[in-house]
């Protein structure tokens, strides 16, 4: 008896991925889809002893004087010491280190590896459970660069952190595609499935895009298209189709 081809293997939960970033926001689904992808990405599965604990984050927010939403809270309790998932290129700062851009009214969580961008809320979306995220380049005139709309709740933007710090966590197991004016080559784009999730910086068209297939996850900034293997077996079978193609 003939057997049906398998369909490749993605390693990711995507239940839990369509559900956080759906129409009716599941928040739930986003620590879901995190924990899954900490247990089949990373060395080791999410803890108990992997997050802030609520003593830090209510020190952060009476430092601060302002609220901290709830699903950053969330997100700080189940991630926020590991470094491996959220801190490869980019850093999240320890509640600690949790700062109003005064100017801008902006509580920063996130910054790039050398200043060059920076992530946020605005205070004006604070006492918003799951407020939406916004960030600013910070490359040649930073006075003059203001804040824009970069996700659309705090915990869609924490699935982005472990997806696109897990594309810098083995500098074995990743690598990239130079892309032309014609986009991702063929080869990608007739094996590779498009993840359900939203192309961002919002209102930026064309925007960054997230694909796998076969334990790959690759993501497409339009210019360049980095990607990351799960396993070596991964990474090898990878090769060899763009060989082929």
């Amino acid at each position: 008896m003939t057997q049906e081809p398998q369909s490749p293997d993605l390693a990711l939960d995507l239940d839990a991925l369509s559900a956080a970033v759906g129409e009716h926001p599941d928040r739930p689904a986003a620590w879901r889809f995190i924990r899954a992808f900490a247990r089949d990405w990373s060395q080791r599965p999410l803890t108990e002893t992997d997050g802030c604990t609520p003593a830090e984050l209510d020190a952060a927010q009476a430092r601060l004087g302002l609220p901290l939403p709830a699903a950053l809270r969330e997100a700080y309790q189940l991630l926020g010491r590991r470094p491996d998932l959220t801190d490869n290129q980019d850093a999240l700062l320890a509640p600690q280190d949790l700062y109003l851009d005064e100017d801008r009214g902006v509580l920063v969580f996130r910054v790039e590896n050398q200043s060059c961008a920076y992530w946020g809320i605005s205070v004006t979306d604070l006492e918003q459970d799951d407020p939406p995220v916004v960030a600013r380049a910070d490359l040649v005139r930073p006075t003059a660069d203001d804040w824009t709309a970069w996700l659309g709740r705090v915990s869609v933007e924490f699935i982005e952190i472990v997806l696109s710090e897990a594309l810098c966590a083995d500098e074995d197991l990743m690598g990239w595609v130079p892309l032309g004016d014609t986009g991702l080559p063929e080869d990608i784009t007739g094996t590779f499935r498009r993840l359900p999730f939203p192309e961002y910086p919002i209102g930026q068209q064309p925007g960054s895009r997230w694909y796998a297939h076969d334990e790959i996850i690759l993501r497409d900034d339009r210019q360049t298209a980095l990607f990351r293997a799960r396993t070596e077996a991964a990474l090898d079978r990878f090769d060899g189709e763009d060989d082929e193609g």
